[in-house]
C-alpha cells in the first residue's frame, strides 16, 4: 500500500491542513501506517498534482497562509478502485524477532532488555489507542457507535490497532519469561 491511499482515506474526514493530516496520521493512521510529515507533504503535493485532492489557500493575520486539502471526485474513485484490488499477505519486518531470532548465540540479557522496551512502547500506543476509542465512543457503547455514524472505517482500523499492541504484549512477556528462564539455567549461552 502507498501513502497515496493512506492519505485519501484520511481526507474522507474532511479538508485538513498538512498540520492537522499530520496530527490525524499520528492520533488514528498511526496504528497501521507510519509516516514522516516531510513524506506526507511530498505526497500532498503529487496528489495535488494530479488532481486527486484540491488545495485552497486559507490566509491567516498573524501566521503564514495555510493550505487546505480535500478530496477530489478523481482521489475517491482512486481510493473506490483500490479498495477493490485484492489484498497481499502482510509481512513481518522486524529487527527485534532478528535480535530474538539470533538469542541463543548472542547477548541475551540485551534481547530481553529489547523485548521489554517494546512491551512499554505496546504499553503506551495501547493506552493512546484505548483513549481515543473512549474519545470516538464519547458514552456511547460500540452498538451505538456504530449506528449513529456514517464511517465506521476508522473505529475498526483502531480496534485492529488495539488487538496488535495487546497480541505485542502477551508475545513479550512470554518470550521474555522464556528467555530469562533459560539465561538463568545458562541454556543460552554464547558459545
Amino acid at each position: 500500500m502507498s501513502l497515496k491511499f493512506a492519505i485519501l482515506a484520511a481526507l474522507l474526514e474532511g479538508e485538513f491542513s498538512g498540520y492537522d493530516l499530520a496530527k490525524s496520521f499520528d492520533a488514528s493512521v498511526a496504528n497501521f501506517w507510519q509516516t514522516t510529515p516531510q513524506q506526507l507533504y511530498r505526497e500532498l503535493e503529487r496528489l495535488s498534482a494530479d488532481g486527486m485532492i484540491a488545495a485552497r489557500v486559507v490566509e491567516q493575520e498573524r501566521r503564514p497562509n495555510k493550505r487546505m486539502f480535500s478530496l477530489t471526485p478523481a482521489g475517491r474513485h482512486a481510493l473506490h478502485e483500490f479498495t477493490a484490488t485484492p489484498v497481499q499477505p502482510t509481512t513481518i519486518r522486524d529487527d527485534l524477532l532478528v535480535k530474538v531470532q539470533g538469542s541463543d548465540a548472542g547477548d541475551v540479557e540485551a534481547v530481553i532488555t529489547a523485548v521489554e522496551e517494546r512491551m512499554e512502547w505496546s504499553r503506551a500506543k495501547l493506552a493512546r489507542f484505548e483513549r481515543l476509542r473512549e474519545r470516538m465512543l464519547d458514552g456511547r457503547t460500540e452498538s451505538g457507535y456504530l449506528r449513529d455514524n456514517d464511517r465506521v472505517g476508522p473505529y475498526l482500523t483502531l480496534l485492529r490497532g488495539i488487538s496488535f499492541e495487546q497480541e505485542n504484549l502477551r508475545w513479550g512477556e512470554h518470550a521474555a519469561r522464556i528467555l530469562r528462564q533459560r539465561a538463568k539455567s545458562g541454556v543460552s549461552r554464547p558459545a
